[in-house]
Protein backbone atom coordinates (compact mmCIF):
# COMPACT_ATOMS: atom_id res chain seq x y z
CA UNK A 1 0.00 0.00 0.00
CA UNK A 2 1.51 3.32 -1.05
CA UNK A 3 1.64 6.16 1.68
CA UNK A 4 -1.37 8.92 1.74
CA UNK A 5 -1.63 12.12 3.32
CA UNK A 6 -5.11 12.22 4.31
CA UNK A 7 -6.09 11.76 7.92
CA UNK A 8 -9.41 9.31 8.05
CA UNK A 9 -11.71 10.16 10.38
CA UNK A 10 -12.83 6.70 12.86
CA UNK A 11 -16.22 7.34 11.08
CA UNK A 12 -14.75 7.03 7.64
CA UNK A 13 -12.99 3.66 8.61
CA UNK A 14 -16.09 2.02 9.86
CA UNK A 15 -17.99 3.21 7.23
CA UNK A 16 -15.46 1.56 4.95
CA UNK A 17 -15.44 -1.50 7.13
CA UNK A 18 -19.59 -1.57 6.56
CA UNK A 19 -19.13 -1.07 2.88
CA UNK A 20 -16.36 -4.57 3.07
CA UNK A 21 -17.64 -6.37 5.14
CA UNK A 22 -19.91 -8.78 2.78
CA UNK A 23 -16.45 -9.18 0.61
CA UNK A 24 -14.74 -10.21 3.96
CA UNK A 25 -14.59 -13.43 6.45
CA UNK A 26 -17.05 -13.05 8.97
CA UNK A 27 -14.58 -13.48 11.90
CA UNK A 28 -12.01 -10.74 10.38
CA UNK A 29 -14.85 -8.44 10.23
CA UNK A 30 -16.11 -8.86 13.77
CA UNK A 31 -12.21 -8.84 14.69
CA UNK A 32 -12.29 -5.34 13.49
CA UNK A 33 -15.30 -3.94 15.01
CA UNK A 34 -13.96 -5.31 18.26
CA UNK A 35 -10.61 -3.34 17.54
CA UNK A 36 -12.43 -0.43 16.12
CA UNK A 37 -13.91 -0.42 20.05
CA UNK A 38 -10.60 0.58 21.33
CA UNK A 39 -8.38 4.08 21.16
CA UNK A 40 -6.61 3.69 17.97
CA UNK A 41 -3.78 5.75 16.45
CA UNK A 42 -4.31 7.95 13.51
CA UNK A 43 -1.63 6.49 11.99
CA UNK A 44 -3.86 2.91 12.46
CA UNK A 45 -6.80 4.69 11.30
CA UNK A 46 -5.57 5.56 7.87
CA UNK A 47 -3.41 1.97 7.47
CA UNK A 48 -6.67 0.76 8.17
CA UNK A 49 -8.85 2.47 6.07
CA UNK A 50 -6.41 1.54 2.71
CA UNK A 51 -6.22 -1.88 3.53
CA UNK A 52 -10.19 -1.94 3.13
CA UNK A 53 -10.14 0.45 0.75
CA UNK A 54 -11.42 -1.58 -2.79
CA UNK A 55 -10.71 -4.76 -0.49
CA UNK A 56 -13.97 -6.06 -3.13
CA UNK A 57 -12.24 -5.46 -6.38
CA UNK A 58 -8.76 -6.95 -5.10
CA UNK A 59 -7.62 -10.51 -6.07
CA UNK A 60 -8.09 -13.21 -3.90
CA UNK A 61 -4.30 -13.64 -3.18
CA UNK A 62 -4.23 -9.50 -2.34
CA UNK A 63 -7.30 -9.86 -0.01
CA UNK A 64 -5.15 -12.68 1.83
CA UNK A 65 -2.37 -10.41 2.09
CA UNK A 66 -4.82 -7.86 3.34
CA UNK A 67 -6.80 -10.05 5.78
CA UNK A 68 -3.20 -11.07 7.56
CA UNK A 69 -2.27 -7.44 8.15
CA UNK A 70 -5.66 -6.57 9.65
CA UNK A 71 -5.23 -9.88 11.78
CA UNK A 72 -1.57 -8.20 12.48
CA UNK A 73 -3.17 -4.97 12.96
CA UNK A 74 -6.05 -6.36 14.99
CA UNK A 75 -3.55 -8.31 17.71
CA UNK A 76 -1.78 -5.27 19.01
Amino acid sequence: MGKCTIDHSYGDVLAKLEDQSDFMPDALVQRTYKFLQQTISQEALNELFHLLKKYDLATDSEREKRNQEIENMTDR
